[in-house]
């Protein structure tokens, strides 16, 4: 549906995204991660023509989607930064988002101001960080656009708040499906939404995976070091840390049932790495892998 060839951006002198290759389908949700200044904002906003890169191509349905209208339309991108208005009701704003998305489900739209008990009345910009970040949620899910994007949806939202936009979007996906992509630095609140992950990491796609395939590859090994190593001789080792005579290793590479069987009669606890432990761990850590 969408695909990315050989994308490049800068600002200046400054290389923001680097041969970026990437195709998004029909009707999955992606999780796009990586850390600050990374360039996850840039991509999000080439892939929604809110700006133009360098080189490269970002196509939808084989078709350049810069100065595209048709394909602009079938996308909806919920800012980080909100939405960029002066002294304007948020009832305007829902009235102007109508005319924008040929999709718009003005009845969803009302139903969801009530579940988040948002008063349309106020002006935009007298309204709370939270607020406003509910108006943008809104916006995207009552859009039903084909491609939706909500970068950093969470801004503001206490945890219950967060649940309710979580539950709602599984929901309202599950009756009228369409790509989603997430960035979003709450990884373990989302884990179970996202189908597909891509990690951004020195301005390229470090990582691409299935989440369930990814998660497959991590653990934790948790006792004696010297019945680890004799099992894991040339496993990737992503985290390490020692307790006396005991160590816990991160690995990231597969474990055959044997192998797994193995640590288990060598008394060594094997445990997933959650995914946001697994992030910090690929990005920060010393350790190299090719990128796809």
């Amino acid at each position: 549906m969408i695909e990315i060839s050989n994308l490049y951006k800068s600002y200046g002198k400054t290389k923001v995204l680097e041969n970026i290759n990437l195709k998004f389908e029909d009707n999955k949700i992606y999780g796009l991660l990586g850390r600050n200044g990374v360039g996850k904002t840039t991509l999000l906003n080439i892939i929604s023509n809110q700006i133009k890169s360098n080189s490269g191509e970002v196509k939808l349905d084989g078709k350049e989607i810069f100065e595209n209208s048709k394909a602009v339309s079938d996308i909806c991108l919920v800012s980080e930064k909100g939405i960029i208005v002066d002294d304007i009701r948020v009832k305007k704003i829902f009235g102007i988002a109508s005319i924008l998305y040929k999709n718009w489900d003005e009845d969803y739209k009302d139903k969801l101001i009530e579940e988040f008990n948002l008063d349309i009345k106020k002006k935009y910009d007298k309204l709370s960080r939270g607020n406003k970040t509910i108006v943008g949620l809104i916006i995207g899910l009552a859009s039903r656009s084909r491609i939706t994007i909500f970068d950093e949806p969470s801004l503001g939202l206490d945890e219950a708040h967060r649940d309710k936009f979580y539950s709602l979007l599984l929901q309202d996906v599950d009756k009228n499906p369409r790509t989603i992509i997430i960035s979003t630095h709450l990884i373990d609140e989302v884990t179970n939404l996202f189908e597909e992950v891509i990690i951004l990491k020195d301005k390229k796609v470090f990582i691409k995976d299935k989440v369930n395939d990814l998660m497959k590859s991590a653990y934790y090994l948790n006792g004696k070091e010297e019945a680890i190593l004799s099992i894991i001789d040339n496993k990737k080792v992503i985290h390490r840390e020692s307790f006396g005579s005991t160590v816990v290793m991160g690995i990231f590479d597969k474990l055959t049932k044997g192998e797994k069987l193995q640590l288990k009669e060598n008394k060594v606890e094997i445990n997933p790495i959650p995914l946001q432990k697994l992030f910090i761990y690929l990005t920060e850590n010393p350790y190299k892998r090719e990128a796809v």
